[in-house]
């Protein structure tokens, strides 16, 4: 089985802003152009309009609806993106029989050899986050890299040396940094912000952190005296008329 680093230079991470995530997948669709000629290209999609679709996608956001365990407040739509956590005890990487699923001393960036990879899956079992992609075109384990071919990459200009997630958010929702360095923007950010791990109690040691959202300041009784569906209707403003069928030509 493959061993772990015992520690690492530092500890490359995303931060991600629960708060303001708007869902609009850019982070996921942006992934997929840049890896799909990256370094763990192609990413395959397989009859992607039919009723089997197969496809590699190293970013997905998930989208739930939280309700406040106190009954006071108001349920809040939550866009939750997911990827690989690059765990700090990596049970994917300890689980490989081949050697092909490491992590790496510099960076702690945890990636895969596909020339090692025999496709057996126990690295997706292991993964508690679901966050490895297996590629049946290629029969062989696929994952965010945090876009190693970027971040590195001195013929691109400094600020667009991050993930390409990162670069194209269009709220500023994912920050990118040293997580192992306590003075750095992204762990200043998440120590302000109470960032925290997901699923801490398994043990694994994500480095990625996610930023709680806040608690809406408007209030359920606020959302009740509120003007009703009624007040908001266009059929009586003339003017709001004119500008629904304008914009509906």
């Amino acid at each position: 089985m493959t061993e772990l680093p015992s520690q690492t230079a530092t500890k490359l991470g995303l931060v991600i802003d629960l708060d303001i995530c708007v869902g609009c997948h850019a982070c996921a669709v942006n992934c997929k152009e840049w890896n799909a000629g990256g370094h763990m290209a192609p990413l395959t999609d397989l009859n992607p309009y039919g009723k089997a679709q197969d496809g590699v996608w190293f970013n997905r956001v998930h989208t739930y609806e939280a309700v406040p365990e106190t009954g006071t407040g108001i349920a809040q739509t939550i866009h939750f993106p997911r990827s690989c956590l690059h765990c700090e005890d990596a049970a994917c990487v300890t689980v490989c029989p081949t050697g092909a699923s490491f992590k790496r001393d510099e960076d702690g960036i945890v990636l895969v050899d596909e020339s090692l990879c025999i496709g057996c899956k126990l690295c997706s079992w292991a993964c508690a986050y679901g966050a490895r992609e297996f590629d049946s075109d290629a029969g062989v384990m696929k994952k965010c890299t945090l876009c190693i071919d970027r971040i590195y990459n001195e013929n691109l200009e400094e600020v667009d040396r991050v993930p390409a997630c990162v670069s194209t958010c269009p709220v500023s929702a994912r920050h990118f940094g040293d997580l192992g360095d306590p003075n750095s923007d992204v762990s200043l950010l998440v120590k302000d912000r109470g960032g925290y791990d997901l699923l801490p109690e398994l043990g694994y040691k994500p480095t990625n952190k996610y930023l709680p959202p806040r608690p809406r300041a408007r209030s359920a009784a606020a959302l009740e005296s509120g003007p009703s569906i009624e007040a908001l209707s266009i059929s009586d403003q003339p003017l709001l008329q004119w500008v629904d069928k304008f914009l509906s030509r």
